[in-house]
């Protein structure tokens, strides 16, 4: 069954942090004209129209976007229940078959093996509906990258359902393992406990549990007769003196036991945990905050006044937790979207050993090829970080979020970036509301992986709090 609204909610949101950056008039003016668009094709501007019209805005993307990481790590999940399953399966059928001539497969622990499988199967679900993940600190361990927010409140029904996908393998596997059994070898089935039951009581209980299909398959609901021949006692002779064939007449019971009360249990609940998904992922879709103000920018025109008053200094809180770090010693740098162009002052380039340039006007092949570059030469040497040149007036955007985000995947284990903007004229600092949005930048980055440091100027410092002091 397809991922369809989750893949959207993760999408939306994805979009929908890339925008935090971004000024809120700019924001009104594109999606009203998205709107105004919409209404002149006759369609309805629905989040997923609005996806699509940002995708062509943004071009193809050079790395895998937050989204597919996410559904990517859900799907080796579900491949890992999937194969552990289908082990388990073929195992715990062999064990519950295991028949060496000398006794009888007892009917009674297979029953309670399929009550078992049965109770499992609705606590798994019982669990995914009121929220409990006992299991959150071990799946943090597995991924890379921290989770989205977005994304937790779904983990429950992922899970949910990636176990209910292994059941469900671990059920068809048993199957299997149970038919191949029955034409293979002459299996001899009874039953048997030490509690003083008649064969008149444990024939009505096999009824019942046979009554689903009683009247599709008669041969797979056991009469009286066969109840009170097949049972034995473990203190008695195997030679009890029935036709042994009798012995062999339960396998229809038991393959329809496993196929009504395990197997298609974990198929409907699989099935309902996939329903799950998609109806809780259009709720978080339907109260996203991001969501309520997109449709407002869509419903609002903007109105131009005319102001030619330039308010790009006029920015709220710029504060960060972080601050700027000193230029650490590195051989390599990376030059971004055409920073430091025509050539990079003396500081940057003496006693470096590679330099590569990547974004802007270079093409996606070209970006990863640097990428690969890097990492082998951060493989060859000591983990020193890589000196990232930007443009200090130019924002972070999307493409270097995304350059970043594959460097992170395809680098060695502990490598860092240091990010160094670059002012119009490099012998000047860049002014603090710009290195600001870097810091900001290289916080929602993750500072473990990205630093941001400016370079040394003639008598100007950066202090512990981001600023300058001359």
């Amino acid at each position: 069954m397809t991922d369809h609204p989750l893949h959207l909610l993760l999408d939306f949101d994805a979009c929908a942090q890339r925008d935090n950056g971004q000024a809120p008039a700019f924001l009104h003016r594109r999606d009203r004209k998205f709107a105004l668009t919409c209404e002149q094709q006759d369609v309805t501007p629905d989040p997923e129209r609005w996806l699509a019209h940002m995708n062509r805005l943004s071009g193809p993307g050079a790395g895998i976007s937050s989204a597919e990481q996410t559904l990517r790590f859900w799907r080796r999940i579900n491949s890992g229940f999937m194969l552990a399953g289908t082990m388990f399966g073929l195992l715990t059928m062999l064990g519950l078959l295991f028949y060496d001539g000398g006794q009888r497969i007892n009917i009674t622990i297979f029953l309670a093996f399929v009550a078992f499988q049965l109770l499992l199967a609705l606590l798994t679900t019982v669990q995914s509906l009121v929220g409990w993940q006992p299991w959150r600190g071990l799946l943090r361990r597995f991924r890379k990258r921290p989770e989205p927010a977005i994304a937790i409140r779904l983990q429950p029904t992922l899970m949910a359902r990636a176990a209910q996908l292994g059941g469900l393998c671990f059920t068809v596997a048993g199957l299997v393992t149970l038919l191949a059994m029955v034409v293979l070898q002459d299996l001899a089935f009874g039953w048997s406990t030490t509690l003083e039951t008649d064969a008149s009581s444990y024939h009505r209980m096999v009824s019942a549990v046979a009554a689903p299909w009683a009247w599709l398959w008669p041969a797979a609901a056991p009469d009286l007769a066969l109840v009170e021949a097949t049972r034995f006692f473990r203190a008695t002779a195997a030679n009890s003196g029935i036709n042994p064939v009798r012995w062999g007449q339960w396998w229809p019971f038991i393959a329809m036991v496993w196929t009504t009360w395990a197997l298609l249990p974990r198929l409907v609940l699989f099935l309902l945990a996939n329903m799950l998904i998609r109806r809780k992922a259009r709720q978080v879709l339907a109260s996203h905050p991001a969501l309520r103000a997109l449709m407002y920018r869509m419903e609002t025109p903007t109105l131009d006044t005319g102001n030619e008053h330039n308010d790009a200094s006029d920015l709220p809180d710029t504060e960060t937790r972080l601050s700027l770090q000193p230029l650490p010693d590195s051989d390599i740098v990376l030059c971004w979207a055409g920073a430091g162009e025509p050539e990079l002052p003396d500081t940057l380039t003496t006693g470096k050993s590679l330099i590569a340039r990547a974004g802007g006007r270079m093409t996606l092949e070209e970006d990863r090829q640097s990428l690969k570059q890097i990492a082998s030469h951060l493989a060859q040497g000591p983990r020193l970080p890589v000196l990232l040149i930007t443009r200090s007036w130019e924002p972070p955007t999307g493409e270097l979020d995304d350059f970043l985000a594959s460097a992170r995947d395809l680098w060695p284990k502990g490598s860092r970036v240091t990010l160094v903007p670059l002012a119009p004229r490099m012998e000047q600092e860049p002014d603090p509301h710009q290195t600001q949005q870097w810091l900001r930048f290289s916080e929602r980055a993750g500072p473990e992986f990205i630093t941001v440091s400016l370079m040394p100027a003639s008598g100007i410092v950066p202090d512990t709090e981001g600023g300058i002091i001359e």
